[in-house]
């Protein structure tokens, strides 16, 4: 896979009964170390891309690998989670791997929350359960860091805060990111490469290219005019290794049942 943690080759998924493939012919890989995000509209398989990155979909066509041994940290998207149950923060950690006290107090400092091991996890505001996901994706050193919509109901401090620990996680670990995102702004300044999905890679590279691509500003419409004032007033150097693919002029009417 020549340095790849996970490789997609002309993946596609079909759910049952439906007239149109949910995900079509997806070419893509994800390196060491780099923050990489798809955005999309409602529909778009993002998240069954993820689930089909990470094994728990059947595919209808093509091959995933990944690096023997790879090392995952999953943050589900939180409506998944039941936070009406009777848990503390420490039990949490613990789940489904036992880890020490001072593994888990390390991990909470790391994301920005320490000492709440005694807190309930029902007691938590949302950015606090977010650090705390994350906090437990970390117990395990991932090499890859898989977040499905990871900033859902926060303020946009919230979620600034939010990208900005991930950008130093992966400083700090060298852990390559996957996310899964619907905060354009804030992701085009945070990550390395944008796929903009709809079915189908639309366009993928730099934030700079993406935000650029007719593709890109055919989805997104008027929220994708913020993306790309924003990279012509803080970008206005080259970047290096630009991978530019654009994908037909049909990217914004992708249907499927």
């Amino acid at each position: 896979m020549s340095g790849a943690l996970i490789r997609a080759s002309d993946l596609s998924v079909r759910h049952a009964g439906a007239d149109q493939p949910v995900l079509s012919h997806i070419d893509l890989r994800i390196d060491p170390a780099e923050i990489v995000t798809v955005v999309g509209p409602n529909g778009s398989g993002k998240s069954t891309l993820v689930r089909a990155l990470l094994g728990q979909v059947k595919l209808a066509s093509g091959r995933v690998e990944r690096l023997a041994g790879l090392r995952i940290g999953y943050v589900p998207q939180r409506v998944h989670i039941e936070r009406a149950m009777p848990m503390t923060v420490r039990r949490f950690l613990s789940l489904p791997l036992r880890v020490s006290d001072a593994q888990a107090a390390a991990v909470l400092e790391r994301t920005g929350v320490p000492g709440l091991e005694g807190r309930q996890i029902a007691a938590l505001s949302g950015g606090q359960f977010q650090r705390v996901l994350l906090a437990r994706a970390l117990l395990n050193h991932p090499q890859l860091l898989v977040l499905d919509e990871p900033t859902q109901g926060l303020d946009q401090p919230g979620i600034i805060a939010f990208y900005k620990l991930i950008e130093e996680v992966r400083a700090e670990t060298g852990a390559a990111v996957l996310m899964v995102s619907h905060d354009l702004l804030v992701v085009m300044r945070a990550s390395d490469r944008v796929i903009c999905l709809n079915g189908h890679i639309c366009c993928e590279g730099t934030p700079q290219v993406v935000s650029a691509a007719p593709a890109y500003r055919a989805l997104f419409g008027a929220e994708s005019q913020g993306t790309l004032a924003l990279y012509r007033h803080h970008h206005d150097h080259d970047h290096d290794h630009v991978a530019d693919h654009v994908h037909g002029p049909d990217c914004a009417h992708h249907h499927h049942a």
